[in-house]
């Protein structure tokens, strides 16, 4: 008598019955990474927190507001020293000649 050899009947059932257990735990998996993903976007609005990419925005913007401050903050110390320079020269000359006057004046009087 010989020995019957697995029926590959079986075979492809098994492999049929484990494809379907395949894809039924990937779309269990997708399923709770949707509901995970959609539960942490309903908890950050509910936060008020700012997405990643806004951020970058932001700080971009923000970066370059600096640099036109800082520029206009030189252009402004330039254009100040300019004008700066010539009024103490104006101020030390009537002192200079009010104080020649006095001493002509004290003179005089002695």
């Amino acid at each position: 008598m010989a020995i019957p050899g697995p029926d590959p009947k079986l075979f492809d059932d098994l492999a049929r019955v484990a494809g379907g257990a395949v894809n039924i735990f990937s779309g269990v998996q997708e399923q709770i990474r949707n509901d995970i993903r959609a539960r942490v976007e309903e908890m950050a609005t509910r936060l008020d927190l700012v997405p990643r990419d806004e951020l970058d925005q932001a700080v971009g913007m923000i970066e370059k507001l600096r640099k036109q401050v800082q520029t206009l903050e030189q252009r402004l110390d330039a254009l100040e020293g300019k004008k700066a320079k010539p009024a103490p020269a104006k101020k030390t000359a009537p002192k200079k000649a009010a104080a020649k006057t006095r001493t002509t004046t004290a003179r005089k009087k002695k």
